[in-house]
């Protein structure tokens, strides 16, 4: 067991040694915000998540997030979802309880619930779904500045005949996968092909591409189809870049004259090398740097004011 004191240099900020969390109803200290063994989370990866963070006492594109919590939500068919409200109130209490108003990150999740004994039917659900709201004190978890290193991973994404991306779901081992590639090859991620050859995602974000003058990016049937993804898009039909959603090869990207993910967790994040081959210069390039200037700028603008 880690103590306290062992925990605190991992926490990135030492103030999360200290946070409660929302689990199903109750706000917790950290070292008792837990979920029953027989929760379908801990069952079979049964649940559903978001990732929100928050600028300036705002939560940045929330209806969007539980636009998509939602709707995965009903595609997994659990029962007794519960409501917009209902979920907000929990994220501003437990933002409230902590004190966090600007710099924080929130791991929104839903599970199928506690069953009435293990195995792997919905049936075995009674009690409805586990809601759980875990905010922690976290910046963008990319420096994004200097830019990222990918390796292409072996592991291939998910297709929607297997299971439909559009499901924002908890069963992550296909990303974890390529992420124990990334971690061994010491780089921070690993981009995922779909099981045509074709670009997908990394383990964890979108994918963008600035190839031939042009924008470019996967469309989003073997990928998560990001809200921060789609805010690039808006944003780049606002500044008249041009954009192909399309099948995107492994050799554009190589020869790309810049790359970037996107996601929640990370912002925007310029990609400066890919399987050991430097993308354009080596640093941010310009349509990155402008698309992260218009993104910073619309984080101060939108967003869900938080009630305290």
């Amino acid at each position: 067991m880690i103590d306290r004191e062992q925990l605190l240099p991992h926490l990135g900020d030492p103030r999360n040694a200290d946070i409660l969390v929302h689990v199903g109803g109750r706000l917790l200290p950290r070292q008792d915000a837990r979920v029953s063994v027989f929760d379908s989370v801990v069952q079979g990866g049964d649940a559903v998540w978001e990732g929100l963070r928050v600028y300036d006492g705002r939560i940045f594109m929330l209806d969007p997030h539980l636009d998509r919590m939602i709707d995965s939500a009903k595609a997994l068919a659990f029962a007794d979802v519960p409501d917009r409200s209902s979920i907000k109130q929990a994220i501003f209490e437990t933002l409230e309880a902590n004190g966090m108003r600007d710099g924080a990150h929130i791991r929104l999740t839903l599970t199928r619930g506690e069953k009435i004994t293990s195995g792997m039917s919905p049936a075995f659900n009674r009690f409805g779904p586990t809601l759980i709201v875990l905010a922690e004190w976290k910046p963008p978890v990319y420096d994004n500045a200097a830019g990222i290193r990918l390796i292409t991973s072996a592991i291939r994404r998910n297709t929607s005949q297997c299971l439909d991306s559009k499901i924002h779901h908890n069963n992550l081992l296909n990303n974890i996968l390529a992420k124990i590639q990334a971690n061994v090859a010491g780089v921070d991620d690993a981009l995922m092909l779909d099981v045509a050859g074709f670009l997908s995602e990394t383990n964890a974000t979108n994918v963008f591409v600035v190839h031939g003058g042009r924008l470019l990016t996967p469309h989003a049937d073997s990928c998560v189809p990001g809200v921060t993804r789609a805010t690039v898009l808006e944003l780049a039909g606002e500044l008249g870049i041009p954009i192909e959603e399309r099948n995107v090869s492994l050799t554009e990207a190589h020869a790309a004259q810049e790359m970037f993910t996107t996601g929640t967790m990370g912002e925007l994040s310029p990609v400066i090398e890919l399987d050991g081959r430097q993308i354009g210069d080596g640093a941010c390039g310009a349509v990155t740097r402008r698309l992260q200037d218009e993104y910073a700028k619309r984080t101060q603008l939108l967003g869900e004011p938080l009630p305290f």
